[in-house]
């Protein structure tokens, strides 16, 4: 019986323990500006903002031989653009174009 006690004793002072510590999501809301991959990415809006988001994401796509595509774009504080990189179409230039400017 003073075991099933002091379990029980152990899992209250577990639980109030964790629901007196603050709350801390601003650790896990660390989200780069721009992330990417062969398949597209995103960018954050407060970035496009400073520079220009159409030529970021043609320089990642043109590294994998493919063109960019905008998806969508959140146009608010904390929001992002998306785009998706796709291969070249027929008929085009064998490889996309990369500005070095």
């Amino acid at each position: 019986m003073r075991i099933i006690a002091a379990a029980g004793l152990l899992a209250s002072l577990m639980v109030s323990g964790m629901a007196s510590q603050s709350a801390r999501a601003d650790i896990f809301s660390l989200v780069p500006p721009f992330k990417g991959n062969d398949t597209g990415g995103i960018i954050a809006y407060s970035m496009a903002t400073q520079v220009d988001a159409r030529q970021v994401a043609v320089d990642h796509c043109a590294r994998y031989g493919k063109v960019a595509k905008f998806l969508g774009v959140q146009a608010y504080e904390g929001g992002y653009i998306s785009f998706s990189c796709r291969w070249v179409p027929y008929g085009a230039a064998d490889r996309p174009i990369r500005t070095l400017y």
